[in-house]
């Protein structure tokens, strides 16, 4: 277990290695003036002296790079010279927002989406599938951005039209002091979040339980008198948890690198919108340190997907 898991801490710097490589020459070798791609175009002839200095931009590329590498380890991913702030501190700002959508969203997708996709897999062709499938169908053809919008008008501007408040438009309360006015702005966003991606897991959820409803051991299992329950959520559920995990790690870390539509739609300041901006403003740190924010957290889910596969499925073992 220590091995394998020594292994996979090896792979996985590895490749935050060569995603920061890839980063580095992207901006910093590539033709043009790195100096001017940090500060902007509007930067005074002074200015990008001092940037240059501070880059090392002077000093020979295996140097700079050196350079790059070791604060990257060290958690410095640079200066935005646009906001005059630290990119580490301008992304934990923005942090607690996405992280509080992609918690919630996660809970509640799950919540969903699994047991829709295993009362599909019970009664397969009846009313019930017919019903997941339909969700399924549903939940698959809305853009995110379209549910966000119809949410929007129909859970906040209808009532203040009526002269009441059902739900805020949007915008992030941290959760403390008040974890109930955080769940009150962050409702609308998890539920647009967790339908949309519920009927991913639903389908999933269907189709791997059908597969494995029909092998051997499910029939060895039902032979020895064991109550339907068991066999479905003992037996069956457990094997097919294996593929969820897996798309459930390359979820939440793609979500937690920036959800961008639902940040867009509902006014959270998470990462996804500091993306946005930085790509908008062309501040080169940001966007620098976003890129290598999201592989972290892919390399770091993958991590974890493994470790669950060890738990989940003896056969790794």
């Amino acid at each position: 277990m220590i091995r394998f898991l020594a292994g996979r801490v090896a792979f996985a710097a590895l490749i935050l290695l060569v995603l920061s490589t890839f980063v580095f020459f992207l901006f910093f070798v590539a033709p043009g003036d790195p100096a001017r791609m940090v500060a902007g175009d509007k930067a005074t002839e002074a200015q990008l002296i001092q940037i240059r200095a501070n880059l090392g931009l002077d000093r020979p590329i295996h140097e700079q790079y050196i350079n790059f590498i070791g604060k990257a380890v060290r958690g410095d991913l640079g200066f935005s010279y646009r906001n005059q702030q630290p990119v580490i501190s301008l992304i934990a700002n923005r942090l607690p927002a996405t992280l509080s959508l992609v918690a919630g969203g996660v809970i509640l997708w799950l919540a969903v989406g699994i047991p829709i996709g295993i009362m599909s897999a019970r009664h397969p062709g009846g009313f019930r599938d017919r019903l997941g499938q339909g969700f399924i169908l549903i939940g698959l053809s809305f853009p995110t951005f379209v549910l966000g919008m119809m949410s929007l008008y129909v859970f906040y501007f209808l009532p203040r039209q009526a002269g009441f408040t059902l739900f805020p438009a949007g915008g992030f309360k941290a959760f403390w002091p008040n974890p109930a006015i955080w769940a009150w702005h962050m409702a609308l966003p998890w539920a647009t979040l967790a339908l949309t991606t519920a009927a991913v897991y639903a389908r999933l959820t269907r189709g791997q339980m059908l597969e494995v409803m029909g092998e051997d051991y499910i029939r060895t299992a039902r032979a020895k008198g064991l109550s339907e329950t068991k066999v479905v959520f003992k037996h069956g559920l457990r094997a097919t948890l294996t593929p969820l995990v897996t798309q459930l790690g390359a979820d939440i870390a793609l979500l937690l690198g920036g959800a961008i539509v639902i940040e867009q739609v509902y006014g959270l300041q998470g990462v996804g919108a500091l993306a946005v901006q930085a790509v908008n403003n062309q501040d080169r740190p940001i966007i620098i340190g976003v890129v290598l924010l999201g592989g972290f957290f892919i390399v770091l889910s993958n991590i974890i997907v493994d470790i669950l596969y060890v738990l989940l499925d003896p056969r790794v073992r």
